[in-house]
């Protein structure tokens, strides 16, 4: 039986034994929060969870150890809480909680760990914290965000924006793929928002202040849902794996 890359379906000794081999931690850190009137609460926990462990699985059919810590489900999410069913944090909790989850990983005798990020809101607290991290664990913390390994690959295969919105074509076909039980398609008709060709173009301006997505958008939904199918959204799954699989066995970001 093939071992599983899941921290969380090994033992100890197993464990013991990839940290002496060498291999690369991916931490998912993800959200949960609203996703618009047809998706649960959890999809970018469910999304970057799987997506990982895609990744893991692919990087040791290439020959690369590789392990999935279990997810952070919780993020920055404050934007969000208007329209209940959120969960969030505040930025010193976020901090301290990833200080400690990439110690207790560098404790087990691991080096290398990459955080891979699920959550649009997370983003910008991440790029700070890797420099705290890096200082104050003196490792080489990395992180991504596991959407943007795909970008070229992902305007292609969309139909009516270029990238992840939220609960939007992107999302929503993922998760037909993943966990089509948690797609209400009743609800689809109604899962469409104000468009962007980013996130940030919407959450983050070039003049910003803080905005609750009350503001953005009357349904949750940045972008439109409506043509989501499960063939878009394995082409995108497939795209971000092949991708982010390619740039580990390069040896980025460590090269």
């Amino acid at each position: 039986m093939t071992a599983s890359v899941l921290w969380r379906e090994l033992t100890a000794a197993q464990l013991r034994g990839m940290a002496e081999a060498g291999a690369l931690v991916l931490l998912p850190v993800a959200s949960t929060e609203q996703h618009g009137p047809h998706l649960a609460t959890g999809v970018d926990d469910i999304l970057c969870s799987d997506i990982c462990r895609r990744v893991g699985e692919a990087l040791v059919a290439a020959g690369k150890p590789a392990l999935v810590a279990p997810t952070l489900w919780c993020g920055l999410a404050e934007h969000h809480v208007a329209f209940g069913g959120s969960f969030t944090l505040t930025l010193p909790t976020y901090h301290a909680l990833l200080r400690d989850l990439c110690r207790s990983i560098l404790r087990a005798g691991f080096r290398q760990i990459l955080i891979v990020n699920g959550h649009g809101g997370n983003m910008s607290a991440l790029a700070a914290l890797t420099v705290e991290l890096t200082r104050e664990l003196e490792a080489p913390i990395a992180t991504t965000t596991y959407f943007l390994a795909a970008q070229e690959e992902f305007a292609q295969i969309l139909q009516d924006q270029r990238a992840v919105l939220h609960a939007c074509e992107a999302e929503t076909s993922m998760m037909m793929v993943v966990r089509p039980d948690l797609v209400d398609a009743s609800r689809l008709p109604e899962a469409t928002g104000r468009q962007a060709d980013s996130p940030s173009a919407v959450l983050s301006p070039v003049l910003n202040r803080w905005r609750s997505f009350r503001e953005l958008t009357e349904t949750g939904v940045l972008g439109d849902a409506r043509r989501s199918t499960p063939e878009k959204g394995e082409r995108l799954i497939r795209a971000v794996v092949d991708g982010m699989a390619r740039q580990l066995l390069a040896g980025e970001p460590w090269a």
